[in-house]
């Protein structure tokens, strides 16, 4: 038995033992499997449960022949290796290295100088900050000239300002001195003046003298401190003493001196970066000959604060300076002549050696099979890892889903062949995640981001990095997004997230931090818009794959649950007592999902059509008779009536299909009733044979087809459903008997092995049956009784 046979011979009793358990009988018996799985190689039974043969040897031929192409015409004698002979040049030749000349055009792009350009607005901004200090200091400088004196025949101005810059308790003291019978401190002249006044006048025209110098003191003192409290902070109060004791002249042409200066610096340019050294030796160099050499200080410290970096790259002219000088650099040639020694044995083969040699046809060019031998066990590793994970997070991978996520991963080694410089990662991660959930996206996206690198070796790898960030930014968050408008947010977020990481990377890899701004940010602004573009372009197609491939997203499964929807219109319009059962049961089966951490969108949109097949005869069910005579009284055949009920799962199956409903939505339809006994036409039909024991019963015909549910969401509703009526009939019931009857059901449904696929355990039941209950309570509450006359009109 060869290898393809023992695998199919695999799969097919796996096939057999799974349509086994899903069956309702109690007998247990294997013997009808010809090899048990117990039997087999673990690896072998993880393999058969998730991929087909088929589809593991396309996966491994397809991405093998992909990640390897570098090995299809490999040269034997490459850039690194060593001659085993001596080698001459056949002819004459000249060729050129495309490859070295490339690296000298990427260096001369990437070391090139920016053009840089003014910022009118940073300059406009600081002459603008600069004239209005110096319009401050002439509005003081005004002030301080028309303060105010007493006449100098009295007291000479330099007294008077000695006066007014005196402390209050200067002032005081001479005020007390003069005041004295005898002054004690003469030698002043600020009181001998005032001794002098003194004696010349009466009391009261000295002290209004006093009164007087007290106001102007106060005048003179209120603009001295507006001075010390101007903007430049970098003045010392004796620059201020010289600032404000010039003449209007000399200030005047000080002043346009300074904001001459500071024009002239600022159109010459100022770039980031130059030191404050540099800065002040040019200003002190512009005023030195311009100004008083007491002010060329004063001028220096008024003009630093207002000079500051105006320049900024000019990215297009930067770019278009770059191409130009990459360009004039003319191809690398590596010429030889005929007979010339090539390279000696023994020799490591250089890259020029290499170009005489490929372009001579003498570099040995041939498939390298161990190479591709390496891909494929590499791939193969790969594959086993995610089928692996994939059991691991019990994901039933359908055939169809495996064609996906095999497209998804030639879509990554494919456009590196390539070499744009991007790939699909952000896509496929966005993708995997939306239809398989974050774990499966994860271990896709890291195992073809390791495949990728092996594929490209160490060049371009900095711009794998990238997309691989934005992939796995893709991977954990679209699967937990609900709505378009989120994902799209998301797709700026991988956007941002892609082009940040190339521009820290390559930031990184910079030899020269100066081309940073001209170099790397269209780059990174490139990549972002690259990771914007798939993420946006992976949102636009997932309907498409949802509809083709009988995918479920969170999306979808909300807009399936919309009431405007044709089919559940058409229910609660033709079937509303159905339609009123349904919304019950979801109510139940939603709120258990919920509590259980089961997928609660999946559990609202299945029960909303679990029951739609009723529309096919919604007579034949008591929710829609309402009151009406019942039909199978009429019909008084419980094979026929039975036959009715049963036929609402295959219609429904029809119609599912028809409208196109995805098949984990249609699972609900059967899996809801299982195998269940339709008992109430059973029991009439054992009440028949007790009059007629000619009458041959067979269970099977009261029972429904299947199958059982086979997931925790189609269990929870088949409970759900079971529940439903028995709950609705309760009126004036307590939780505790609500409890015991939801109990009931439950244990009926264990015993019948109903749940037995389902993954539900026994011990859950008591936690679904406190949810349920809690739910009827909510539906069966206390109300108010209004008092008779209430609610009539007036």
């Amino acid at each position: 038995m060869n290898a393809l046979q023992l695998i199919g011979k695999t799969i097919k009793n796996w096939q057999n033992k799974s349509l086994h358990q899903s069956t309702v009988t109690s007998n247990k018996e294997s013997s009808s499997n010809n090899v048990s799985e117990d039997s087999q190689p673990f690896l072998l039974r993880c393999i058969c449960r998730i991929h087909s043969p088929v589809m593991i040897i396309i996966s491994v031929t397809s991405l093998t022949g992909l990640i390897s192409y570098r090995f299809y015409n490999q040269p034997e004698l490459a850039v690194g290796t060593i001659s085993p002979a001596k080698i001459v040049a056949p002819r004459d030749g000249s060729f050129v290295d495309q490859k070295t000349t490339d690296e000298l055009r990427k260096k001369i792009r990437n070391g090139s100088l920016p053009v840089l350009q003014e910022d009118t607005n940073i300059s406009d901004r600081l002459r603008t900050n600069l004239e209005n200090q110096l319009r401050e200091i002439d509005n003081l400088r005004s002030l301080k000239r028309n303060i105010s004196l007493v006449s100098t025949g009295i007291i000479s101005t330099p007294i008077q300002l000695y006066l007014f810059n005196l402390s209050q308790n200067e002032w005081q003291e001479i005020i007390n001195d003069v005041n004295s019978n005898q002054p004690l401190n003469l030698e002043n002249n600020a009181v001998r003046q005032l001794w002098n006044y003194k004696q010349q006048v009466d009391e009261v025209k000295f002290q209004n003298l006093l009164n007087q110098l007290q106001l102007y003191r106060e005048q003179y003192q209120t603009i001295e401190s507006q001075i010390q409290k101007i903007s430049f902070d970098n003045l010392s109060r004796a620059d201020k003493e010289v600032l404000f004791s010039l003449d209007r002249n000399t200030w005047q042409k000080s002043r346009q001196q300074i904001l001459k200066t500071q024009k002239l610096i600022l159109t010459q340019g100022i770039s980031a970066g130059l030191p404050e050294e540099i800065k002040e030796q040019t200003v002190q160099i512009h005023l030195e000959n311009a100004l008083p050499p007491n002010l060329v200080n004063i001028g220096v410290k008024l003009l630093l604060p207002n000079l500051k970096p105006n320049l900024i790259i000019d990215q297009e002219k930067t770019s278009a300076r770059a191409e130009k000088a990459a360009q004039e650099i003319e191809p690398v040639v590596v010429s030889i002549q005929k007979n010339e020694v090539i390279v000696n044995a023994g020799e490591k083969i250089t890259q020029g050696d290499f170009i005489l040699l490929d372009n001579f046809g003498l570099s040995r060019r041939s498939i390298n099979w161990t190479g591709i031998l390496g891909s494929g066990a590499l791939v193969s590793v790969s594959l086993i890892t995610f089928m692996a994970i994939a059991d691991r997070v019990k994901k039933k991978l359908r055939r169809r889903d495996q064609v996906l996520i095999w497209l998804f991963s030639l879509s990554i080694p494919a456009i590196s062949i390539v070499d744009v410089g991007y790939n699909s990662l952000p896509a496929v991660g966005f993708l995997t995640s939306t239809f398989y959930g974050p774990t499966l996206a994860l271990t896709h996206v890291t195992l073809m981001t390791g495949l990728t690198i092996f594929q490209i070796e160490t060049v371009g790898w900095q711009y794998l990095i990238p997309s691989f960030a934005g992939g796995i930014l893709a991977s954990v968050m679209a699967s937990r997004l609900h709505s378009r408008e989120e994902l799209a947010l998301l797709g700026a977020g991988v956007g941002l997230t892609q082009g940040s990481v190339y521009f820290i990377v390559h930031l990184v890899g910079s030899a020269a931090a100066g081309t940073v701004w001209y170099a790397l940010l269209p780059g990174a602004l490139w990549h972002g818009t690259v990771g914007l573009t798939y993420t946006v372009l992976a949102l636009g197609i997932s309907p498409y794959l949802e509809r083709f491939f009988d995918l479920i997203t969170p999306i979808r499964l909300a807009e399936l649950s919309n009431p405007n929807r044709p089919l559940l219109k058409r229910l609660a319009t033709e079937a509303p007592g159905t339609f009123q059962h349904t919304m019950f049961v979801a109510s139940l089966a939603e709120a258990a999902a919920r509590r259980l951490h089961c997928n609660v969108e999946l559990v609202r949109a299945g029960t909303l059509y679990h029951d739609i097949g009723k529309m096919h005869d919604p007579l034949g069910f008591i929710e829609n008779q309402m009151g009406g005579p019942n039909k199978h009284d009429m019909i008084n055949n419980p094979w026929k009536s039975a036959d009715i009920i049963k036929k609402h799962v295959s219609e429904g199956i029809v119609m599912a299909k028809k409208c196109g409903l995805p098949q984990a939505i249609r699972d609900f339809i059967p899996q809801h009733q299982g195998t269940l006994l339709i008992s109430y036409f059973y029991f009439q039909a054992k009440n028949q044979k007790e009059n007629n024991p000619e009458i041959m019963i067979n269970e099977s015909d009261f029972r429904y087809d299947g199958p059982i549910p086979q997931s925790r969401e189609t269990g929870i509703v088949m409970l759900a459903d079971g529940c439903e009526a028995a709950l609705r009939s309760l009126k004036n019931a307590t939780p505790d008997q609500a409890m015991a009857m939801v109990n009931k059901i439950f244990k009926a449904r264990w015993r019948d092995h109903q749940l037995d696929d389902c993954g539900i355990k026994y011990e859950e039941l008591p936690i679904i049956a406190e949810v349920f209950v809690n739910v009827w309570q909510q539906f069966n509450h206390q109300r108010i009784a209004y008092p008779k006359g209430a609610l009539d009109r007036n």
